[in-house]
């Protein structure tokens, strides 16, 4: 990235134990809410988003600005004068007839929609974290998107994301429909080894079929540009339109990975090292792995995703702060 060239960072934010929040959300029929939307996991608290105010001060202060994405509810600690700190309400930037939604799908896709908003930025959920320093080259070089190169194929199952995903190739498979010209075009980028070598064989196994079947997905921040939104949104309008006009997730929608596969099948980004970061699902057979990620800072992103099969919660919430205070212990500014 040029010097000029400015990344910003974009985080939403929801306060589940909100009673207002809780309240407006009661008024609306949830009938149409995946099993998993409404769950108590999805907004359950680890009183750990101070530490991803932390690491960025301490390993990425080159960010330009930080839109942080609010119902209304603000965390009490939050330094709201922050310089580099602003703070976007739904309807700040949500056109109105989505409103009000309690959708994760709507309050993403309408994204580019923010007022000041740089054209490159990173997404992160509040749940993924830095944890060691990033440059921005980690995230654009020359402009464009870092990004994992992969096939894989869509799960179906239980609490999956498979039907957004579904609904996402619908797009994908018709805007691209020369997938062998699109991957050999780019050789370099979808068969590098900096995707991983179980990437790299899943996709080789998965170039014959005459579609995208699916691409891989890490969980991890994402990097966007806003003309990629701009342009899906032109194309696929009444397909995000509908999307973002339920105001739940529902089995049909869209979300926003479909931008990241846009830019993929577009070669629109570079290849980052898969080494990058590690998301875990929270399960007893992979914390301690988590926390040793965590106090030796073997990787410069986490994803520290809740599950419905994630035991113990009170302790293994205090156990991950604990491992935090190890490497981010100071207050940063943004913190009162």
């Amino acid at each position: 990235m040029g010097k000029d060239e400015k990344i910003d960072f974009v985080i939403p934010w929801v306060d589940g134990n909100d009673p207002e929040w809780q309240a407006e959300k009661a008024k609306y029929d949830p009938s149409a809410v995946m099993n998993d939307s409404n769950t108590s996991v999805r907004y359950r608290d680890w009183d750990n988003l101070q530490y991803w105010f932390r690491g960025v001060e301490n390993y990425a202060p080159w960010v330009n600005k930080i839109y942080f994405i609010t119902w209304g509810h603000l965390p009490k600690w939050l330094n709201v004068n922050h310089q580099k700190l602003v703070i976007v309400n739904h309807r700040d930037y949500i056109p109105q007839k989505y409103l009000p939604t309690f959708s994760s799908h709507t309050i993403e896709l309408n994204m580019h929609r923010i007022k000041g908003l740089s054209e490159h930025f990173v997404y992160f959920n509040d749940d993924m974290f830095i944890i060691n320093k990033i440059t921005p080259d980690d995230c654009f070089k020359k402009g464009k998107p870092c990004d994992t190169y992969g096939l894989n194929c869509v799960y179906f199952g239980h609490d999956s994301a498979g039907h957004f995903n579904g609904s996402n190739l619908e797009i994908i498979n018709t805007e691209f429909k020369n997938k062998h010209e699109i991957i050999m075009k780019n050789f370099g980028k979808w068969f590098n080894i900096k995707n991983g070598a179980r990437v790299v064989f899943k996709t080789m196994i998965l170039y014959p079929w005459q579609w995208f079947p699916g691409f891989h997905y890490n969980h991890l921040p994402s990097s966007f540009t806003k003309s990629t939104f701009n342009e899906v949104w032109e194309k696929y309008y009444e397909i995000l339109d509908k999307t973002c006009s339920d105001r739940f997730r529902t089995e049909s929608n869209v979300n926003q990975w479909v931008m990241k596969y846009w830019q993929l099948c577009k070669s629109e980004c570079v290849v980052r090292s898969d080494k990058i970061g590690e998301c875990y699902h929270i399960k007893e057979e992979n914390f301690d792995a988590l926390c040793q990620t965590l106090k030796k800072q073997s990787r410069k992103l986490v994803c520290i995703n809740d599950t419905p099969r994630t035991l113990n919660f009170d302790e293994k919430k205090q156990i991950v702060k604990e491992c935090f205070d190890l490497i981010l212990p100071k207050k940063s500014s943004f913190e009162l």
